[in-house]
């Protein structure tokens, strides 16, 4: 039986941030019922009992703007649909705003076991930068009234190279997030990107440097690490056994299918995505997709996805490239942005930060 991660992309927002340029747009409550009636037919479209499927990730977007009672039938039909595994990781992304003990008890009841929090920040001033609709205080309740509701395994993003964030700050943050029953941090710098609000000159003038961000990207890797969140991924830090299954399906190559606007698969040997657009996600009996790419996860995709995780690429198992690869090695163990033990090659701290030029000399 095959395994399968099953992604939901959830594109609505009560009031979309500066920086997202993820598929996104206003929440309305007939929207959402058109949304949920096509997400069922979708998956009685993509079904197959041949499939076990061990994680279902619900992103956005927010996707925690849905009732629980939505959420549920979403759930339930892949589980009809599909075989699903005892200990299926189920992931909601979610703001803290909104998420009543009420609310986290239902949620929790649905099935969900994984809450991805979208903190960001646990300076208050920081969070105003970044138009955030919570505090840090209402952080604090939130994760522990998750906690009182039963979900063990509660994850957190912080945003690193926030204006006006320093050192200081970033620790602040990374202690009191530390302090909550939380088993897992992403960690991002943030980025300006082209054709969101913040992709002008009034922010991009006030936006650390690269030199800058890089320190608070050390910094922040440091410092969770010294928590006790291991670097599993550049971006993610996570308890030892709480890394997100889901998100480690995209690094290894393994089959995953995308339902909704904007939402991309991997599956049946293909690349896809579902074109961005609710409207044609909510009329069509199924969602309209286009090919990306017609045979993905070959030699050089592979090398990538595996360079991005802690835990590196193995030389063992890529056969005659293993001497080319090796005779590029010297200059990046030298300068400290990789990691070989004989076999193994992993980055470094500093090799993730610059993960991109340090693998495309690698591999190309």
């Amino acid at each position: 039986m095959s395994d399968l991660g099953i992604y939901i992309h959830v594109p609505f927002c009560g009031k979309k941030c500066g920086y997202c340029d993820f598929y996104s747009l206003k929440y309305s409550r007939d929207s959402a019922e058109g949304y949920v009636q096509a997400v069922l037919r979708n998956i009685d479209h993509y079904g197959d009992s041949a499939s076990a499927v061990d994680t279902i990730y619900f992103g956005g977007g927010t996707p925690s703007l849905l009732f629980p009672e939505q959420l549920s039938l979403i759930i339930e039909r892949i589980r009809e649909r599909f075989t699903v595994n005892e200990d299926c990781e189920i992931t909601l992304e979610a703001n803290p705003s909104g998420l009543t003990p009420e609310r986290l008890c239902k949620l929790r009841k649905t099935g969900i076991n994984r809450l991805s929090i979208g903190v960001q920040s646990m300076i208050d001033s920081e969070l105003g930068f970044l138009g955030r609709s919570h505090n840090s205080a209402r952080v604090e309740r939130t994760v522990l009234d998750a906690a009182e509701a039963g979900f063990e395994n509660i994850s957190c993003d912080l945003m690193l190279a926030v204006p006006e964030q320093t050192i200081s700050s970033l620790e602040i943050s990374a202690i009191r997030l530390a302090s909550l029953p939380i088993k897992h941090i992403s960690a991002y710098i943030l980025k300006v990107e082209a054709g969101t609000p913040f992709d002008c000159d009034e922010i991009r003038s006030v936006v650390p440097d690269d030199e800058t961000s890089a320190d608070f990207y050390l910094h922040a890797v440091s410092v969770l690490e010294g928590l006790g969140f291991r670097q599993y991924e550049v971006s993610n830090f996570a308890v030892p056994g709480y890394e997100s299954r889901h998100n480690c399906r995209y690094w290894q190559c393994r089959d995953y299918i995308g339902i909704g606007p904007s939402a991309h698969s991997c599956f049946g040997g293909k690349r896809f995505a579902s074109e961005s657009s609710l409207e044609k996600f909510i009329c069509s009996d199924v969602q309209p997709v286009y090919i990306t790419d017609d045979s993905p996860c070959g030699f050089e995709e592979y090398a990538m996805l595996r360079l991005r995780l802690r835990e590196g690429l193995d030389l063992r198992n890529i056969g005659e490239r293993r001497d080319f690869l090796e005779k590029k090695l010297p200059p990046l163990i030298s300068s400290g942005y990789i990691n070989f033990d004989g076999d193994i090659i992993s980055l470094t701290p500093k090799g993730f930060l610059m993960s991109n030029s340090v693998i495309e000399h690698l591999i190309f």
